[in-house]
């Protein structure tokens, strides 16, 4: 697979026909919404943690030097708290260009706080992908982000407004708590 999945997400097409549908967001998309959507509301997916196992090599660092960003790896026992987002399908195609580095669309079930359950869009970056990095120690992983820099800034500033926005949302994240502690410490 390359790093550029945008066609790969161009063939799911489940929601094309309905008028909106919740996207749900874990790393940037908590904090960086820089698209237009219709209604925003934290929620959480079952079975998924969060870890900074995926390379970024458009936005937070380079094909040399990619930073590390979060994607969600398989664990039974978890449950991975974000913000959902109910968007237009027309969004995909801004959301896809984003996503491009070996991220791909993948529905889900998630449930809002109030406890009410819908189906909506994940995008993951599974260990096949072309910039999946995979798990090192929390001190390689904060120094290879505190020594990225891509076209969207710095990585460390990925790594710090996810820890505040997952603060603001009163989630508790040992694996993001215990990188930003290594970066800052």
């Amino acid at each position: 697979m390359s790093f550029d999945t945008t066609a790969d997400n161009r063939h799911m097409t489940h929601f094309d026909a309905h008028d909106s549908v919740w996207l749900f967001g874990y790393g940037s998309l908590i904090w960086k919404a820089d698209f237009d959507y219709l209604e925003r509301r934290p929620a959480s997916i079952e079975g998924w943690t969060r870890r900074f196992w995926q390379g970024s090599h458009d936005h937070r660092g380079t094909p040399e030097s990619p930073g590390r960003v979060v994607t969600l790896v398989p664990d039974e026992e978890a449950t991975c708290h974000g913000m959902a987002y109910r968007i237009s399908p027309s969004l995909f195609a801004q959301l896809d260009h984003r996503e491009k580095n070996g991220y791909l669309r993948v529905i889900t079930p998630m449930t809002f706080d109030d406890g009410s359950q819908v189906e909506g869009v994940v995008y993951l970056a599974g260990e096949n992908n072309a910039a999946y990095l995979g798990p090192a120690s929390p001190d390689a992983i904060a120094r290879q982000i505190a020594d990225s820099r891509g076209p969207s800034g710095p990585n460390r500033d990925y790594l710090l407004n996810l820890a505040q926005a997952l603060r603001e949302l009163e989630v508790d994240d040992d694996h993001v708590f215990t990188l930003e502690r290594a970066l800052l410490g």
